[in-house]
């Protein structure tokens, strides 16, 4: 233990040594957390929205007022042709286009009946959609209140039937993006800060030549192997403190679970990334190699963890590859504990899971690391 205990004193006065990783350490997860966190959203607000009124009616206006009412639209302008709008679509001046056809108000009073045309842009497919979503709850709501509208005006005294639901929003009552997001983007930051620290800090060593010095010393291979990574370990359990303590403050996320069990998972998932780094690091020879290495998968991991797109959602193939990717059992133990209080036997199967990971990663790193001894 005392060997081990040298190697972690000199691996931490070597980390605060250099100045360009002490950056990486505490100032790029603020940055990372405070940036991502308000950036990456789900919701699709100032829509640009244009129109084609043919009609020119109050009832065209009274639907056009409702789109001028949302927070979601920006009207922009009033188009006379379908040729001008396509073309402002194609310039990206506009992201919607609403027609509204001639007799638009006289079919809904004869026929009961109307059609609209709408032309969205849909080369961000996600954003399109709902997009639509929106269009359509206006253009429901608008309904809604014509049909009351034209009963009344044709003196009609039977009322529409309304049916109401009242829905009941669990663990994020005010469905706010940030309350999803944050837990899933500390995750990223525990995992890139100590991936690609353990993994460029043992190639360094390489490099430098140092590495060849250890090889040919009396310390055993497990020793200098748990005093190399066990530093890490500390500064990855120090970033969830911080992005906890950061979460909290800056964002008020709600953490009604044991934070005790999220440290226990946590301790036990930085193996699993230390243990990546180390496998790297034993196949590559400068730092440049293994930040490229490290940032293909981490790339994968992390589009195929469910943080940004729900996992249900992608093909059969993608999901059974999913069951591989430790960063999608830690994004969805973050959000269970953090916002639904979820309890160790909620979350046994993802902590049992990650531990074999970590067995067998941990494994392949030792096995596959050379020394002379």
């Amino acid at each position: 233990m005392r060997t081990i205990g040298y190697i972690v004193q000199k691996e931490f006065k070597q980390i605060f040594r250099n100045k360009g990783m002490l950056p990486i350490i505490f100032i790029l997860p603020i940055l990372q957390l405070v940036i991502l966190s308000n950036a990456a959203t789900y919701e699709v607000k100032n829509i640009k929205f244009a129109y084609i009124d043919a009609d020119r009616t109050s009832t065209s206006r009274s639907l056009i007022e409702k789109f001028n009412a949302s927070s979601y639209f920006d009207v922009l302008m009033d188009f006379p042709s379908n040729k001008i709008a396509n073309f402002a679509m194609l310039a990206g001046e506009v992201d919607v286009v609403l027609e509204i056809p001639i007799h638009f108000e006289r079919n809904l009073i004869k026929e009961k009946s109307a059609t609209l045309g709408i032309s969205i842009n849909a080369i961000d497919g996600a954003a399109a959609g709902l997009e639509s979503v929106y269009i359509n709850q206006i253009i429901q709501g608008y309904n809604r209140d014509i049909r009351v509208s034209l009963m009344d005006t044709s003196h009609r005294s039977i009322k529409p039937i309304n049916i109401s639901s009242s829905p009941s929003f669990w663990y994020n009552t005010s469905l706010d993006y940030k309350t999803f997001m944050v837990p899933g983007i500390l995750v990223l930051l525990v995992t890139m800060i100590t991936l690609f620290l353990s993994g460029m800090n043992i190639v360094r060593e390489k490099e430098i030549g140092t590495l060849e010095q250890i090889n040919v010393t009396p310390i055993k291979k497990s020793q200098f192997i748990m005093g190399k990574l066990f530093p890490f370990w500390i500064i990855g359990m120090g970033l969830l403190t911080i992005g906890l303590i950061l979460a909290k403050l800056i964002f008020n996320t709600p953490m009604l679970g044991n934070i005790p069990l999220l440290y226990l998972y946590t301790s036990i998932y930085i193996l699993v990334i230390l243990g990546m780094g180390l496998l790297i690091s034993n196949f590559t020879d400068t730092q440049q190699q293994a930040m490229f290495i490290a940032w293909f998968f981490i790339v994968i991991f992390i589009l195929m963890s469910g943080l940004f797109t729900p996992i249900e959602s992608m093909p059969q193939w993608a999901q059974i590859f999913t069951e591989i990717n430790p960063i999608k059992y830690f994004v969805e133990v973050m959000r269970m504990v953090l916002l639904k209080g979820a309890g160790l036997q909620v979350i046994l199967p993802q902590l049992l899971k990650t531990l074999a990971y970590a067995l067998v990663m941990n494994a392949l790193a030792v096995w596959s690391y050379k020394k002379v001894n």
